[in-house]
């Protein structure tokens, strides 16, 4: 590790808080029959199968999962890139009336999840869409609060979450860097 990282969360507190939350997803939505679970490329869809695997093996229900990729839904991506990396977006249920939970990894200025939503209005109208992360790090640019968050951390602007998950990166963790940015 880096002079300038610092992990904020090893394996062990990411299952915890993934735990937690879909424990709060549980509670907050009794009606298990209209939830769908979706996660936001790439680290949310990883979360988001982990969630629903949690919540399936809970409760003895089976919850559709989706997979959601907003690159071209972004009102940025033309800043970041001329060619932006589309990935899959997978809804293979109707959004029409259900209960969506979006998954992501951090929360940081909300633009992401704006497009994600505006990206779902493309399939339907769900009855309402709720929000889980692993991570808030504050920074808000637009008004979008999470409903269900593994950890808050108050993160400068010029430091950068990193969040590494086993599935991607061979190993859970959280890392906070504070190198300068290039």
């Amino acid at each position: 590790m880096k002079q300038d990282q610092q992990r904020v969360m090893l394996a062990e507190d990411i299952d915890r808080s993934l735990s937690r939350v879909a424990l709060q997803i549980v509670e907050r939505n009794r009606d298990l029959e209209n939830l769908a679970i979706v996660g936001i490329h790439t680290g949310g869809v990883f979360l988001a199968q982990r969630l629903r695997g949690m919540i399936e093996e809970r409760e003895s229900v089976q919850i559709p999962l989706g997979t959601l990729d907003i690159s071209l839904y972004r009102d940025d991506w033309s800043l970041a890139t001329q060619s932006p990396v589309v990935k899959m977006t997978d809804l293979g249920f109707s959004v029409e009336n259900c209960t969506l939970v979006v998954v992501d990894d951090v929360l940081f200025t909300g633009r992401t999840i704006r497009a994600a939503m505006d990206a779902i209005m493309d399939f339907g109208r769900p009855r309402s869409i709720q929000l889980a992360v692993l991570i808030d790090r504050g920074g808000r640019e637009l008004p979008i609060q999470p409903d269900f968050v593994g950890m808050h951390l108050s993160v400068e602007g010029n430091e950068r979450i990193d969040v590494l998950l086993r599935e991607h990166s061979g190993v859970d963790e959280v890392v906070l860097d504070s190198s300068p940015l290039k």
